[in-house]
């Protein structure tokens, strides 16, 4: 019997022991877990910010590229016109008085355009 008690307790401390190194071990490889879960709590509300504020601005590059689209569909609203016009101009000259009409307010269009419109730089 004494013995088997002598076992028992040797068996516990054994069982203790296995315990303790299992927590320890435990303890050390969370705690770089741990420590990566608080840095990224603590730097989420920066993360946010600072993407809330790259949505709310706009860089240079992405306001040219959004004013050379314009200045583009402008361009091509221009030559639409100026196509438009030359055609209801030869049908004015044909003697199509509605033609002449129309071409007429086609300028008139085409003049309101062209302000809008960079002028294209000299080669000189």
């Amino acid at each position: 019997m004494w013995l088997a008690i002598k076992r028992r307790v040797h068996d516990t401390r054994r069982m203790h022991v296995k315990r303790i190194l299992l927590l320890g071990l435990g303890s050390v490889l969370l705690s770089g877990c741990l420590a990566k879960v608080a840095a990224d709590v603590v730097t989420a509300p920066i993360k946010v910010g600072s993407k809330a504020v790259d949505l709310a601005t706009t860089s240079q590059s992405e306001a040219d590229e959004k004013r050379g689209r314009e200045i583009r569909k402008r361009e091509e609203e221009l030559g639409r016109l100026e196509r438009k016009y030359e055609e209801q101009l030869d049908e004015c000259q044909d003697g199509d008085r509605n033609a002449c009409n129309a071409a007429s307010e086609t300028y008139a269009e085409i003049q309101t355009l062209l302000p809008q419109v960079p002028a294209e730089p000299d080669d000189n």
